[in-house]
C-alpha cells in the first residue's frame, strides 16, 4: 500500500528510472483503466506548477483513456516486478486485461485515477495542457529515430496533485 506524501519530498532519479525500468501510465477510473509501459516521462516543474509529461502515441489504447479523463497516474515498480513492466510494454489493452493478468493491486487517487499499489513510487496528475508532437518542430535529425514506423506522440501535461510512496516497513 502507498501512502500519500508532499510531491517536494519525493527523492526521484528519473534518469536511471526511465529508459532502464521504465514506468507505468494508467488513466481511467474505478470502473475502467488502462495501464501502459513508457518509458518518457519529465516530472519536473512547468509554468511554476509541480508536473510530470507524458507521451502517447494516438495507436495505442491508453490514449483513449487519456483522452476521456481528466487524471493519469505515472508509476515506477520495483525492480522486482520488472516482468510486469515488460508485460505492459508487449501486449495491447485491446486483446488483454493487463492489470488482471498482472495481479496489480489498485488504489485510487484524487479525480478516481487508479495506480498500483505496489509500487515503489507514484504521481497523480490532472491533465493541464495537451498538444500533438509534430515533423515540422524538430531540430535535431535524432529525433526521427523515434518515428519510423507509427505516428506521432501527443504530449500531456499534467499537474501533479498527489504524489504516493511504498510506505517503511
Amino acid at each position: 500500500m502507498l501512502e500519500l506524501v508532499t510531491a517536494d519530498k519525493l527523492q526521484l532519479d528519473i534518469f536511471s528510472v526511465f529508459g532502464t525500468n521504465n514506468g507505468l501510465l494508467m488513466a481511467g477510473d474505478k470502473n475502467d483503466a488502462r495501464v501502459m509501459t513508457i518509458g518518457w516521462a519529465n516530472p519536473g516543474r512547468t509554468w511554476n506548477i509541480p508536473t510530470c509529461i507524458v507521451y502517447v502515441r494516438p495507436e495505442r489504447y491508453t490514449y483513449e483513456y487519456m483522452e476521456r479523463f481528466d487524471y493519469f497516474t505515472v508509476s515506477v515498480l520495483p525492480m522486482a516486478l520488472h516482468d510486469k513492466v515488460i508485460y505492459c510494454g508487449i501486449h495491447s489493452g485491446r486483446d488483454t486485461d493487463k492489470i488482471k493478468n498482472c495481479g496489480f493491486p489498485l488504489q485510487y487517487g484524487m479525480g478516481d485515477a487508479p495506480f498500483i499499489a505496489s509500487a515503489d513510487w507514484t504521481l497523480v496528475c490532472k491533465k493541464l495542457y495537451v498538444q500533438d508532437l509534430s515533423p515540422k518542430g524538430v531540430t535535431d535529425s535524432r529525433v526521427l529515430r523515434s518515428y519510423t514506423r507509427e505516428g506521432w506522440h501527443r504530449m500531456y501535461i499534467g499537474q501533479v496533485v498527489e504524489a504516493y510512496h511504498q510506505k517503511a516497513e
